[in-house]
């Protein structure tokens, strides 16, 4: 049996609630050029076909994996030119865990100072405060 929406195609709403993801994202995407407009039906509605669909399942994937919006806007252009796009997509991609590797290293240096002012609050009953003095101090892990 052939998908309804293949003939009739999706209104924003239908699109949002079948791909998980809020009205307002659906619309800002399409300002961020990240979906293309989609065309009218008589009643002046926007019809997403599936296209749309997997387009906006791509971008959502990708943001949750991390990746900025130009680096998202890369990779579909990527997959438009459909010019061996695995390579640059690899490059683009190793670029992007460099980064994420970074956020974990501060992650992990985060937690560790947050870890020793949490065990310097002990019970309380310090009348200095380890966290706001933390927080005083210049920029920097330590």
């Amino acid at each position: 049996m052939r998908d309804r929406t293949a003939a009739k195609g999706l209104q924003r709403a239908e699109l949002a609630k079948r791909t998980g993801c809020n009205l307002e994202t659906v619309r800002y995407y399409e300002k961020a050029g990240l979906l293309p407009e989609p065309p009218r039906m008589a009643n002046g509605y926007r019809s997403y076909d599936l296209t749309y669909e997997r387009r906006l399942r791509f971008v959502l994937r990708a943001r949750e994996l991390g990746f900025s919006l130009d680096e998202v806007r890369a990779l579909l252009r990527l997959v438009d030119e459909h010019d061996q796009p695995c390579a640059e997509a690899g490059r683009l991609a190793s670029r992007h865990l460099v980064e994420v590797r970074a956020k974990i290293a501060d992650l992990r240096r985060m937690e560790r100072v947050l870890k020793d002012v949490v065990a310097q609050c002990g019970d309380g009953t310090r009348s200095d405060c380890p966290l706001i003095e933390t927080l005083f101090r210049e920029r920097g892990f330590r």
